[in-house]
């Protein structure tokens, strides 16, 4: 970097930044601090790049370790971009292009510098890199021998070490909650956020969920925390808006390193290009799907703020508590929260019900769309109540649907996200009531159209059987056949191929029963003890859970029976064809009490059918048969059993599953080179 760099391999030479890294004490009213700040070098358009961009530098990068202890020039960037900020949103308005550019290339030096000492060493070798304390160039750096001891050592402006880390950490918040995103200050708003997760991703280079960080103290207690429901309302309004990054900063950087200044967006594209890592493209026109990056790394952050110290009773975490408790703009009077205190904020439930009806592809989409069904009582209300709820639905469909392109935990919250709904009856009740056309996506069979309701329970079933034969997952089992569970008692009106679906269901697992019972017969003729077989107690265990799914697949369809019989007329007609595969678990102790009310209503419907004068009936005459049976139906004779309804309940330590989850999408979505050697948190496959 520096005035003159225009490819990497000028880096490790160019005479700013070796001032920058080496011994030599520079003060921050130095004229060299501008000097570096104006830089231009050739644009890195892949993550290829990026990973050569961070090779290139690991010289410079280590020598600012060996010598930053003495010159604290880091500290003193540091020093020079706090006061950068503090005029930041005056420049902004006055269009000060080369300010925004130059405050830019500072936390961009700032943040490569921070990534190298992140990965490389523990949080107290990095807090004595950030402790020292230059009175003036005459004089030696002081600096902390011992660890974390003496962290109220102060400078020369009274700053700690905290001090400086918070005060540094706070201008970032700072920065994005007052700068406004105009095309100018687009990149700095996304270094702001890189640089966020960047000091936070200390928790990825450590196996085990760190309940402990200075970094993560910083941001959940003083000013940071004081600005946390700010901050959480603005990265809520960046997913919102969707802002798509400016197209002159999309295109690759052709001008002389020598330009450097004028009006700087082809120049910041150049540095904007090294964070996007693949998303410029150089001798092709083709632009990315999706160029709406600012909401991508604003909903990282997010999860990576509320996903963190949610248990601790130490530290409460307001990032997360305003989550929770924000309200819709658009109510009228004053909203309270279910504890009865005033919500942090008011954002609009309308423009972010849209944003997630348009971005669900997303992983981190999904899961925000999970946190706020599961902890904000406000939102959940809200969703519950609209009208067009397949436009949501759908999206969430789509993801189990395609299932072989996504990754597991995308597949579970998806599917999590429908359990909640379900738990609701009135959206029970609405999405049968709401027909869709058109599914084409849905390839399995035509269907011109079909109830909401209806394609739920195709696409679940559909992923119980992928998992079946794929992941074996008994958690994604249970909830998919929970989500149906929930809906039963509202199904209405379900179409031929759904009733056909649901019985199919119930034959494969019956299929399968039979296979390992036999399998565990001939196993007993060959060995002693069944108990002491390896190959048997996996068997066994088989056994135990498919039993427990043939279990609930009957508890569906004789909770449809007994509460919406005289609206499935198909459902019955599907029944008697297949009714001979339900009379082989008529005396299986596990299921005779549930088949009962199934094999009454197969008695009943089939004597209907005997009564009829006419053999060899068509479809059309033996759904008549069946519709004028319903007329007649006794609604007394089946056996009532207990209402099913499954509630989803978090894990006792969510922490465990969530923060490897939030950090995985961190390494993969965010656009930033990751070390996969260094990675200790979660293995790479866990995208």
């Amino acid at each position: 970097m520096g005035a003159n760099s225009s490819s990497f391999s000028e880096l490790t030479t160019n005479p700013y930044l070796q001032r920058f890294v080496g011994k030599e004490v520079v003060p921050e009213t130095d004229p060299f601090w501008n000097q570096l700040l104006s830089f231009s070098f050739r644009v890195p358009h892949c993550g290829s790049d990026a990973r050569l961009l961070e090779e290139s530098t690991i010289h410079l990068c280590k020598t600012l370790a060996l010598n930053n202890l003495q010159s604290g020039n880091l500290c003193t960037l540091i020093k020079v971009f706090l006061k950068r900020v503090a005029e930041l949103k005056t420049s902004t308005q006055k269009e000060d292009h080369v300010f925004v550019w130059q405050t830019y290339n500072a936390l961009f030096i700032i943040r490569s510098s921070l990534k190298y000492f992140l990965e490389n060493f523990s949080e107290g070798r990095i807090i004595q890199h950030l402790s020292v304390v230059v009175s003036d160039p005459s004089r030696t750096a002081a600096f902390l021998e011992d660890g974390l001891d003496g962290l109220d050592m102060a400078d020369n402006e009274g700053r700690t070490v905290e001090t400086l880390l918070e005060e540094f950490l706070h201008s970032l918040v700072t920065l994005l909650v007052e700068v406004p995103v105009l095309n100018f200050s687009y990149v700095l708003h996304l270094e702001a956020i890189n640089t966020l997760l960047i000091v936070l991703s200390v928790q990825m280079f450590i196996p085990r969920i760190a309940h402990k960080s200075l970094f993560f103290d910083c941001m959940m207690q003083g000013n940071c925390a004081k600005d946390a429901h700010i901050l959480v309302k603005t990265l809520l309004d960046q997913f919102v808006k969707h802002e798509e990054c400016p197209s002159e900063l999309l295109k690759p950087h052709e001008s002389s390193p020598s330009f450097l200044y004028g009006i700087t967006a082809a120049v910041a594209a150049g540095l904007w290009a090294v964070l996007t890592l693949g998303y410029g493209s150089r001798g092709h026109k083709a632009e990315p799907e999706d160029r709406g990056l600012l909401a991508n790394q604003s909903l990282l952050l997010l999860m990576v703020l509320t996903n963190h110290y949610t248990h601790d009773k130490g530290v409460h975490n307001p990032y997360r508590m305003a989550l929770c408790m924000f309200s819709n703009s658009q109510d009228g009077g004053t909203a309270v929260t279910s504890g009865g205190a005033m919500p942090p904020f008011k954002t609009n439930f309308a423009n972010l019900y849209e944003a997630f009806c348009s971005h669900l592809r997303e992983d981190q989409a999904t899961l925000l769309l999970y946190s706020l069904l599961h902890q904000n009582l406000n939102f959940r209300t809200y969703i519950l109540s609209k009208t067009n709820i397949d436009q949501l639905v759908i999206p969430l469909l789509k993801i189990l649907y395609y299932a072989q392109d996504r990754n597991f935990h995308h597949i579970y919250m998806a599917l999590i996200v429908l359990l909640i709904l379900s738990e609701d009856d009135a959206f029970n009740k609405s999405v049968h009531e709401l027909v869709v056309k058109n599914i084409t996506w849905y390839t399995e069979r035509s269907i011109s159209e079909i109830t909401l309701g209806g394609l739920i329970v195709l696409v679940s079933i559909r992923t119980i059987q992928y998992n079946m034969t794929g992941m074996r997952d008994k958690y994604l089992h249970t909830n998919c056949l929970a989500a149906l569970a929930n809906m039963s008692s509202q199904f209405h009106s379900l179409h031929p191929y759904v009733t056909q679906r649901i019985v199919s269901m119930f034959e494969s697992l019956t299929k399968k029963h039979d296979r390992i019972v036999a399998q565990l017969r001939e196993r007993a003729t060959e060995v002693s003890s069944m108990e002491e077989d390896p190959e048997c107690e996996i068997l066994l265990s088989d056994l135990a859970v498919l039993e427990d799914s043939i279990r609930m697949v009957l508890e569906i369809i004789n909770s449809c029976l007994t509460n919406m019989l005289p609206h499935n007329p198909h459902l019955i007609y599907t029944l008697l064809y297949k009714c001979e595969r339900f009379s082989g678990f008529k005396t299986h102790s596990k299921f005779y009490d549930i088949i009962q009310n199934i094999d009454t209503v197969l008695a009943y419907f089939s004597q209907k059918l005997e009564q009829n004068e006419h053999h060899n009936l068509t479809v059309h005459q033996v759904l008549e048969i069946i519709k004028q049976g319903i007329l007649q139906w006794p609604r007394d004779r089946l056996r009532k059993f207990p209402d099913l309804k499954f509630k989803y309940v978090e894990e006792d330590q969510p922490e465990e599953f969530f923060i490897p989850y939030v950090w995985s999408l961190v390494y993969h979505s965010s656009n930033l080179y990751w070390d996969p050697d260094r990675i200790e948190l979660f293995t790479l496959n866990s995208s």
